[in-house]
């Protein structure tokens, strides 16, 4: 089938079904222009559900457009994605704003090239994609009116909130094992719309594709398997006792 058909198909249920998640004439128009396939592969591109693609959470279409309804860009917005995934959002974002308008980030350096691929396959290659960890944000191309957070922290990453316009907004999942999608604004209030389930937001070391650079982290491990593989006291019938 025409995948144009196919995701008009997609809007469709996600604005008059009972999930009702699509409801502004701007991401309803942008959804069906961004070409899911492009993103995701052709056999999941329009099934509601997310899954795993290079150790990140795809996002449902449902869960991505709660998110950038929350998010609500004007034309002439710039906007920063932190999570880039595979890119599609992004994209979405890039038929609002225009593609030179958005920039994302992730802190896997696989999804990095993922998402430059992909959004350049669909025809947005105008959106810079880099490798940095979210929590430090982009501030060269800082402030921004729009930053779209895909993964959870406990409180809203203080060199995003630094990089906000002032009248600009945060949109994240806020809190650990009980989350909320929540709207912040440069000051730092939230406003909270619902429940979610993100995965948390990971520091450098934390990613599955990289060595790992947190030390510290790394060597007491080393260290504590050394000693509960190690012989000691009694067992060591090597020592004369005599």
């Amino acid at each position: 089938m025409d995948p144009a058909v196919l995701r008009g198909d997609m809007v469709d249920s996600l604005q008059h079904e009972s999930k009702g998640v699509v409801q502004s004439a701007w991401l309803s128009a942008a959804m069906r222009a961004v070409p899911r396939e492009a993103f995701v592969g052709e056999q999941q591109a329009y099934s509601d559900r997310p899954f795993e693609r290079l150790g990140t959470r795809v996002l449902s279409p449902s869960t991505a457009a709660r998110l950038l309804e929350a998010l609500a860009p004007e034309d002439g917005d710039e906007v920063l994605v932190v999570g880039a995934g595979v890119g599609y959002t992004a994209a979405v974002l890039a038929e609002r704003v225009g593609a030179a308008s958005v920039q994302a980030i992730d802190i896997t350096r696989r999804l990095v090239y993922e998402a430059r691929s992909n959004l350049a396959e669909a025809g947005y290659g105008g959106v810079l994609v880099d490798r940095r960890d979210g929590a430090e944000g982009l501030p060269e191309y800082a402030p921004y009116d729009r930053i779209l957070l895909e993964a959870a922290a406990i409180e809203p990453p203080r060199a995003l909130l630094a990089q906000l316009a002032a009248d600009g907004r945060l949109v994240m999942p806020l809190g650990a094992n009980e989350q909320t999608l929540a709207i912040v604004d440069a000051d730092g209030e939230a406003e909270r719309l619902g429940s979610v389930a993100f995965q948390p937001m990971l520091v450098e070391g934390e990613q599955a594709d990289t060595v790992e650079r947190n030390r510290t982290h790394r060597e007491d491990r080393e260290h504590a398997q050394r000693a509960a593989q190690s012989r000691t006291g009694w067992e060591q019938d090597w020592i004369d006792w005599d």
